[in-house]
């Protein structure tokens, strides 16, 4: 590493060190075996939980069959706290207890029975510790489980059951009160906050912490919410996650006839627009700095909630991006920095990628974040490769933090990546253009990627320049490749004179690829970010030497409208001759 990348681990390993002995303080041993008193007597409200809930997990449930982060887990008639956690991923949604809503969707009274009994088993396993159960994102996501699926938990049960349920739930939010601060930055910090707000706002007797958790919630969003409605992390699933704690959590403020403070508010008006500019064709994301596959069903549950219904922004130059929309065709480009150190554990090094759709036909895409296996697949999606733009020399334009080193304190952060990320736009009634450079192979080879894209108003034409600008001596030796993943539902077939490709939708669209003068290949790629598994894929990739070939012209061109359209046409057409 330079010596600029070592003094960030080691401000990192200090500021790691730092929170953990403060952690120890506040939420270590002292606070596990201190006498604990003043649970509240009731529940006054229980928020709502917008997620989608399917009865038929209750079944499976019921049966002893845990299904988390890719792996089925068997109880076989023992608690699923005490057996052995196939990854840390599949630990934390089951002490998350989001799947509670399942058995409330169930709406029976073996259900109910069965969620006191795995909530009872919890607090008298984990009650007191769990070094993954206690982990203050996953204490956040179950004081929020509980607090809305309460109704199921809490209808018909004894009076015991009722005391204890009260006490450990108070006795988490408050180790959250005593360890936000300790949380590691980003999501799981606002999740905090968002947890103690709503506790401090459905359990009685909590009037006195009811200002301080809304203004430490109105500090959080301020801070990590941007002008333009992104996320300081740049991941778009940081949206997802945030709108869907925090709707409900405003609107427990509002049957509580509390004013929802200031930045919530704000917050959430400027990240429903956002959520709409990285929204493809066919309602999924952007596979962007962590974004994986989309719920559907959650995000168009999230939109409902926004009343204005505005149209997405063009450009987010807050957050680092750009968005080009012609007739039916979508172009949305990443042109940031790098994120802040402290909450680039998940950013990718695709500085300059673009994903394009053509009305529900995904067409150029990144690879995407693995749902199945986060170990080396982790890794390799975040690496340039795996993004539609080039590399040189087969590197990735930012480096990241050893997992395997440094996972257990730091995790794997960004430690270097584009700094300087310059932007133009220009929007005219030809089309709308954007160029946009970055430096983030400036260090080791002397080059600035410069992207300059185009898209036609009518949507048909995206024209495309990849430039190498040199920024001293370089080795006219070093080699590049500007790749084009593909959705795994296009099909790509190279022409027989060899110097374009035709991508064929499943619909019947088709667009012509061509590169004058370049030389172009179809290569093996895999598509992570499917909701099921990973699907194998194509990629049309160009291979040049930054010397002998500094600029490269693309173009992508629509040559087949899909079969349904070209059917309205030829329908239309024959009533007017009918007339």
């Amino acid at each position: 590493m330079a010596v600029s990348e070592q003094a960030r681990v080691l401000r990192l390993m200090a500021g790691a060190v730092w929170r953990k002995a403060l952690h120890w303080l506040h939420g270590g041993p002292l606070f596990r075996w201190q006498p604990f008193a003043g649970a509240p007597q009731r529940l006054l409200i229980a928020p709502q939980d917008i997620r989608t809930s399917d009865a038929t997990n209750a079944a499976d449930i019921y049966a002893g069959r845990f299904l988390f982060a890719g792996y089925l887990v068997e109880a076989e008639g023992n608690s699923p706290f005490e057996i052995e956690a196939p990854s840390d991923d599949w630990a934390r949604a089951l002490h998350g207890f989001g799947w509670l809503r399942h058995m409330r969707a169930a709406n029976t009274i073996v259900a109910r029975q069965n969620a006191r009994a795995l909530v009872d088993d919890w607090i008298r396993t984990c009650g007191r510790w769990d070094p993954i159960g206690w982990e203050q994102p996953v204490v956040a996501r179950r004081v929020l489980s509980w607090l809305s699926q309460s109704p199921l938990l809490l209808e018909g049960c004894d009076r015991e059951f009722y005391r204890r349920f009260l006490r450990s739930l108070s006795r988490q939010v408050r180790y959250l009160r005593r360890t936000i601060n300790e949380t590691a930055d980003g999501v799981p910090r606002v999740t905090v906050a968002i947890a103690i707000a709503a506790s401090t706002v459905s359990m009685a007797g909590q009037g006195r912490y009811v200002r301080q958790s809304l203004r430490r919630l109105d500090q959080e969003l301020a801070r990590q919410i941007l002008p333009d409605g992104g996320h300081i992390s740049r991941n778009p699933s940081a949206l997802i996650e945030i709108l869907t704690d925090l709707l409900p959590a405003r609107q427990a403020l509002a049957m509580q006839g509390l004013p929802a403070p200031q930045n919530v508010m704000q917050g959430i008006d400027r990240m429903m627009p956002m959520v709409r500019f990285f929204r493809h064709g066919d309602g999924n994301f952007a596979h962007f700095n962590g974004m994986g596959a989309t719920l559907a069903d959650l995000v168009a549950t999230i939109l409902a909630y926004d009343d204005t219904r505005g149209a997405p922004p063009g450009n987010a130059p807050h957050t680092g991006y750009q968005r080009l929309t012609g007739g039916d065709t979508i172009v949305i480009m990443d042109a940031g920095k790098a994120p802040p150190i402290s909450v680039s554990d998940k950013a990718h090094a695709g500085c300059l990628s673009f994903e394009m759709s053509s009305r529900r036909n995904r067409i150029i895409v990144n690879c995407g974040v693995s749902g199945i296996d986060r170990g080396r697949w982790r890794t390799a999606s975040r690496a340039t490769a795996a993004h539609s733009t080039a590399t040189i020399e087969d590197t990735s334009s930012a480096r990241f933090l050893s997992q395997e080193r440094y996972g257990r304190w730091l995790g794997s952060p960004m430690i270097a990546g584009p700094t300087s990320v310059p932007v133009s736009r220009e929007e005219t009634a030809a089309g709308t253009r954007v160029v946009a450079s970055h430096n983030g192979y400036q260090e080791r080879f002397r080059i600035i990627h410069e992207r300059d894209v185009t898209l036609s108003s009518d949507g048909t034409v995206l024209d495309g320049i990849d430039r190498f600008r040199a920024t001293g001596q370089i080795s006219g030796k070093d080699r590049y490749a500007i790749r084009f993943h593909l959705h795994p539902q296009i099909k790509a077939n190279a022409t027989h004179s060899g110097n374009a490709v035709l991508l064929v939708a499943p619909d019947g669209e088709a667009w012509e690829f061509v590169a004058p003068g370049a030389m172009i290949s179809i290569e093996e790629s895999i598509y992570l970010a499917d909701v099921y598994s990973h699907r194998r894929t194509e990629q049309i990739v160009l291979h040049g030497r930054t010397g002998h070939q500094p600029e490269l012209r693309w173009q992508l061109r629509r040559t087949a409208a899909p079969k349904a359209a070209r059917r309205r046409v030829s329908d239309t057409m024959t009533g007017e001759l009918e007339l």
